[in-house]
């Protein structure tokens, strides 16, 4: 991809990094943050005074439309560093392109690519020193919109704030996930914003979530709303399923969401000669496909956490433990995932992103 760069972003500069206070040997996902944020405001009909300036707290109104509404999408992007120390990005322009499918599902206006990716270029290359080297590591991107009109009256906001935050971090998790097949609850519904990556998508799992924490179990895998049939979501991430050696995943709809590393696994596995059928995955066949063992693998897939392999998952207060495989799909794509991401190998599609 090409950089895009029009030097609309004004920036300040800290005058002191807090680098030197950040024990990156021990990172706590999410928790620290780089030197600088990018803020743009939307305000007469329109994006306006994009800036750099120095990570800090901001003050907003309590009667800010965000509070009461909850008008707020965000996106996750990370940024690597190569052996040579070069900065990347991985496919930055779905990132923007859902920002802004998110945005108009809930009314938001969308923002302009000019400015998204200067503030990228610009913010990743003032912080790079932040980006350490090696697998797993990388800069943690986090752009969001927020609604800050000032009224509680029911309707959308008139106003608004586009804010990137950066966190240094370290592999999402550690180790295989035990995850719930939801039976009762449910993610998102049709018609509704289930696609997006807004806010309040993620404050709905966080009880189910909890529940199976009791339980012993680290994520739930969502089915649909209608029937608790199918299988859906995996936690925060989009999810696959290995039967024999064909790889299964959903397809994308109003519930659920079109996951830049989804895309990028199904396109790495059709091109490794992996059949791949993206289509309704009934509990029933997965079910199943683990008793009479032709399941050979579950694993999740995000910006996150890039792959996460699945060890067990429970149905119906029953546990299925799912054997490791020699063979396993969810490392061999995860390595080709991060040899791009990292530079370490060619890049047939574009993905990687140099930032200057």
């Amino acid at each position: 991809m090409t950089a895009i760069s029009n030097k609309n972003v004004r920036v300040s500069k800290v005058e002191k990094s807090r680098i030197s206070e950040v024990d990156f040997s021990n990172l706590v996902f999410g928790k620290n943050f780089s030197d600088h944020m990018f803020v743009c405001d939307y305000k007469d009909g329109k994006w306006q005074n994009p800036s750099i300036i120095p990570y800090g707290d901001m003050t907003i109104s309590p009667a800010a439309k965000v509070f009461h509404y909850g008008q707020a999408v965000f996106e996750g992007m990370k940024a690597y560093k190569d052996d040579n120390g070069n900065a990347w990005l991985f496919r930055p322009d779905q990132n923007f392109k859902r920002i802004n499918r998110s945005s108009e599902r809930l009314a938001i206006p969308a923002f302009r690519e000019d400015y998204f990716f200067e503030a990228l270029d610009t913010l990743v290359s003032l912080d790079k020193e932040w980006i350490k080297p090696g697998d797993g590591n990388a800069l943690y991107i986090r752009p969001f919109v927020i609604a800050t009109e000032v009224g509680v009256s029911a309707s959308p906001s008139t106003e608004y704030k586009f804010i990137i935050v950066m966190s240094p971090v370290q592999a999402y998790y550690k180790g295989d996930v035990k995850v719930v097949v939801a039976e009762h609850f449910s993610r998102a519904a049709d018609g509704g914003v289930g696609f997006t990556k807004a806010a309040g998508n993620y404050a709905g799992q966080f009880y189910p979530t909890n529940l199976a924490k009791e339980k012993g179990f680290q994520q739930v895998i969502w089915t649909d709303a209608n029937e608790h049939k199918y299988l859906e979501e995996a936690g925060t991430m989009n999810v696959f399923f290995r039967v024999g050696d064909t790889l299964l995943t959903a397809p994308t709809n109003d519930r659920i969401l079109d996951g830049v590393t989804r895309k990028s696994v199904i396109q790495l596995a059709k091109d490794a000669g992996v059949n791949v059928e993206v289509r309704r995955v009934p509990v029933s066949e997965i079910v199943e496909a683990a008793n009479n063992g032709t399941l050979k693998e579950i694993f999740g897939a995000g910006t996150a956490a890039v792959i996460s392999p699945v060890s067990a998952f429970s149905f119906q207060e029953k546990v299925y433990e799912i054997p490791k495989q020699k063979d396993s799909y969810a490392t061999r794509f995860k390595k080709a995932l991060m040899d791009i991401q990292y530079n370490r190998a060619e890049d047939p599609y574009g993905w990687r992103y140099a930032v200057d």
